[in-house]
């Protein structure tokens, strides 16, 4: 068995669509006090400086966006529609906005924390969008910013390799959807696991 090892900050920095790749298959770990929430990543969307019209950092640096010009490997979160909060990975250098958005994960960890946080009652596709990604593990704009290289918030490679990444455009935006930067574990697609249902299309960016 491969031991556990943390994601470096090296590995942020890289190019946003290596990162975003990457990440599938990775898994997601937040403390919680004694509580311990993980899930294997199966779904993620970059979004990629200025010049992406789908990109938050489209309209320039705001009070909203700043950590995405930071330096990656910093966690991202932001409130849509009244009611979700997303995740996002910083990627890059200093300076040049861009990060991934984690769209969906299969729990592992922590299963029965996750229920809890879904106050009209579980419900079997739990973790399969952004938000509820977010609300499974508890996450608000309370972690907005945090090191990912941390103790609290971070990603660990446990070995596990997607035998196939399916490469699709993004969805839930209209402006730059053409680009092909949504990447997904082929597997997920077609299994249902035991504890959640499979990823669908929840259009929470």
């Amino acid at each position: 068995m491969t031991p556990a090892q943390k994601l470096s900050r090296e590995f942020y920095l890289q190019p946003t669509l290596e990162v975003a790749r990457d990440l599938v298959g990775k898994y997601l770990l937040y403390k919680d006090g004694a509580k311990l929430f993980s899930a294997r990543l199966v779904e993620v969307e970059a979004y990629i400086g200025e010049d992406d019209p789908a990109c938050h950092a489209a309209v320039g640096k705001t009070e909203r966006n700043k950590v995405m010009y930071g330096s990656g490997g910093h966690a991202y979160i932001y409130f849509i529609y009244g009611m979700y909060y997303c995740l996002n990975v910083v990627t890059e250098r200093p300076g040049f906005p861009a990060a991934v958005l984690l769209r969906g994960a299969e729990p592992d960890e922590g299963f029965e924390y996750m229920k809890k946080n879904f106050p009209k009652g579980y419900h079997q596709k739990l973790a399969n969008g952004p938000g509820k990604l977010c609300r499974a593990f508890g996450l608000t704009r309370r972690q907005n910013g945090l090191d990912l290289t941390g103790k609290t918030l971070y990603l660990e490679n446990r070995g596990y390799r997607p035998e196939r990444i399916v490469t699709t455009p993004r969805i839930g935006i209209t402006r730059g959807a053409d680009r092909l930067w949504r990447f997904l574990d082929a597997a997920a697609m077609t299994s249902i696991p035991a504890r959640i249902n499979k990823i669908s299309g929840d259009k929470n960016r």
